[in-house]
């Protein structure tokens, strides 16, 4: 590994506000904010909107879509296929 070409990579806090939910790991991500973990240390603290204790999809909130195709659902909203259509294709 060349020296002085790689970020510094070092422990940093992510915190999820939304959840309430921090977690320990190690980024190249920066932070003027710290915070004192539970180990009695001292990190940078990055706050993130999203995490997987707050996404929809990990936390089984997610949208569920329709089981009904988009043709169907199309053809169910502006009629069924050929009506008013002539066999030629004019109206």
């Amino acid at each position: 590994m060349q020296q002085d070409k790689h970020p510094d990579y070092h422990s940093v806090v992510f915190r999820d506000r939304a959840a309430g939910y921090a977690f320990l790991t190690r980024s190249t991500a920066t932070s003027d904010q710290t915070i004192e973990w539970d180990d009695g240390e001292t990190y940078p603290v990055v706050d993130v909107e999203i995490s997987s204790e707050s996404h929809p999809f990990y936390t089984g909130k997610a949208r569920t879509v329709d089981s009904e195709g988009r043709i169907a659902q199309f053809e169910r909203r502006y009629g069924g296929a050929g009506q008013g259509a002539g066999k030629d294709g004019t109206a």
